[in-house]
């Protein structure tokens, strides 16, 4: 059913397909040495125009466990983008070399422009910008599903850079499709989910939310906390990040504040945004989910490929 879709934005898939590939992560994640030749003589390419630790390693990861072959770049300055070669090409000649690609761009809507260009290769989008980051939603989901056996009825709570979180914005939109789900949107003012998402997503799928400015008066009642760090690297003034990065600290008292079945993720990297006195807290499960990532994104290879 999925064999040859790109990944671009979690509207791509449907509920149904979500399902499929979900599933199959479950029997990865129970049986990983089963697949572990399932990709033979298949290659992934990796272009990564921004940087990036767990979301390219874990694709790599992923390719490698599966019996692959890995290409690509790390940083534009390392390929021909450094020339001035445009996305256009890139991504043609790409199709030439590989099988499946996967993008990582600051420009929101890149990955979508470079779907435009290919024929039959799919393109799985690692982050575009400040707009959507689908395989950690895979990622962030899965993790969900293992920790509390479904997604419905349950209460997520965001907290931090909700403005420029394309992890947030993308989880969000997922799990607007999805009954009994209620939102607690923790931010500063200016670093509030942006109109568009607040509009076309939580608006207008009646998704109960409730927008804040604490994260202690609510957390006894998430059944998920999210952290995101404050991201220097979306801000043009450096005042301004400066001012709001320390602005929630998850620590040890506020995770007095918290049910005992009250997980904490983080899409990683951290900064100073969870304690590290936190990580011994059975609840924190940022690292774990990290795992989990290698364990979707195999599983999508596989669905886009068609092996499985």
């Amino acid at each position: 059913m999925l064999k040859g879709k790109h990944l671009i934005d979690p509207s791509d898939f449907t509920r149904d397909e979500f399902r499929e590939l979900f599933d199959l992560a479950h029997q990865i994640v129970k049986n990983p040495e089963k697949f572990n030749k399932s990709c033979e003589g298949k290659i992934l390419a990796t272009l990564f125009y921004e940087p990036s630790t767990r979301t390219r390693f874990s694709f790599e990861a992923a390719m490698l466990r599966l019996g692959g072959s890995i290409i690509g770049f790390s940083e534009p300055n390392s390929s021909s983008v450094a020339k001035g070669e445009s996305i256009a090409d890139t991504i043609r000649t790409i199709e030439c070399y590989a099988d499946i690609a996967v993008m990582r761009h600051p420009k929101e809507g890149a990955p979508r422009v470079a779907t435009q260009w290919l024929n039959a290769m799919p393109l799985i989008n690692a982050g575009d910008g400040g707009h959507q980051h689908p395989t950690q939603t895979l990622t962030d989901i899965l993790t969900v599903e293992l920790l509390k056996g479904n997604v419905e009825n349950k209460v997520y709570g965001f907290c931090g850079d909700l403005k420029f979180g394309r992890t947030v914005h993308s989880f969000i939109k997922f799990l607007s499709k999805y009954e009994g789900v209620k939102l607690i949107l923790i931010s500063p003012e200016e670093l509030r989910v942006p109109e568009y998402i607040r509009e076309e997503v939580i608006k207008k799928n009646n998704v109960p939310c409730i927008e804040a400015d604490k994260m202690e008066p609510y957390m006894g009642e998430m059944d998920f906390l999210y952290m995101t760090r404050v991201q220097r690297e979306r801000f043009f003034n450096e005042e301004d990040y400066i001012r709001l990065k320390d602005r929630f600290i998850l620590d040890k008292e506020k995770m007095k504040f918290a049910g005992p079945e009250t997980y904490i993720l983080h899409p990683l990297p951290r900064v100073n945004e969870i304690s590290i006195e936190v990580d011994e807290d059975p609840r924190a499960q940022y690292f774990q989910q990290a795992k989990n990532g290698m364990y979707v994104r195999m599983a999508l290879i596989l669905k886009l490929l068609g092996i499985y």
